[in-house]
């Protein structure tokens, strides 16, 4: 894929600062490019080339059909990483990582579904026909389990990666997606180990417009590889198509030899 990596906008973005040199993890050293002030600044050359790798990469997994579960639940990224996911209608978590998300999502969809049945009891005139005791009990459950799994109510299936914002902070979505050899995209800042991680970016995980301008490059390569499988997928239904405009034309055509040598006959 073409590259859409600006280096002057990820500078713009505070993308290469990095913590406190006291507060660093020893194996981002091959990312960090200097110490300013006490500060790790991350070399943004080597940024721009794991970003790359990630494109790449998380735009072949949602050509091939598959989902990517986006998870942030610091407040700084939650909404920016909601509206992302929205806008390439993937699943997300920005609540609370629930433990066995993932690892126990059979008993995760049975939440899913409660909810589902809470949503439909409200419009098929189920809760006119109970006490409003009950019905408040239903809302108040819905609204709590809409909270955590709303982002995710559409996913039937294990997802086929994680992108994480702060790999320090989502652990244990981290120690889930291993067990279950799902790779996982994450931006790493220098306070946190990025040899678990398959696709590491190294970037400031704190900074509004960091996680923004991170998160929308890999959802724009989301969105390639969207339209590249929009693209196949059209491209052989009219190839499906013309096969079977053709077969018929093949069977109208003996079909009419065949009276035609009919009427010779008699």
């Amino acid at each position: 894929m073409s590259s859409n990596i600006n280096i002057q906008e990820l500078l713009d973005a505070g993308v290469h600062f990095g913590h406190l040199t006291q507060k660093w993890h020893p194996k981002m050293a091959p990312f960090i490019f200097m110490e300013q002030n006490g500060i790790h600044i991350i070399d943004l050359n080597k940024t721009k080339a794991k970003l790359e790798d990630a494109q790449s990469a998380i735009k072949n997994i949602v050509k091939s059909g598959r989902k990517v579960m986006f998870v942030a639940t610091k407040k700084q990224a939650k909404e920016l990483v909601a509206t992302e996911a929205e806008r390439v209608k993937m699943p997300y978590v920005t609540e609370r990582w629930l433990g066995g998300m993932l690892t126990n999502f059979a008993t995760v969809r049975k939440s899913i579904k409660k909810m589902q049945t809470i949503d439909k009891m409200n419009t098929d005139g189920t809760f006119a026909n109970i006490s409003k005791r009950e019905r408040l009990q239903f809302e108040r459950e819905r609204i709590k389990l809409q909270r955590v799994l709303g982002g995710i109510a559409d996913l039937n299936r294990l997802p086929a990666a994680l992108f994480i914002v702060d790999v320090k902070r989502e652990h244990i979505a981290v120690k889930e997606a291993m067990k279950l050899n799902i790779p996982v995209f994450a931006i790493c800042d220098t306070n946190s180990d990025p040899t678990p991680i398959d696709f590491p970016i190294p970037a400031n995980d704190d900074a509004a417009k960091s996680i923004s301008v991170v998160t929308r490059l890999l959802t724009d390569a989301i969105i390639e590889g969207l339209n590249e499988r929009k693209k196949e997928k059209d491209e052989m239904e009219a190839q499906k198509q013309g096969e079977e405009a053709a077969a018929k034309e093949v069977a109208a055509a003996k079909e009419e030899a065949a009276a035609a040598e009919k009427s010779a006959e008699a």
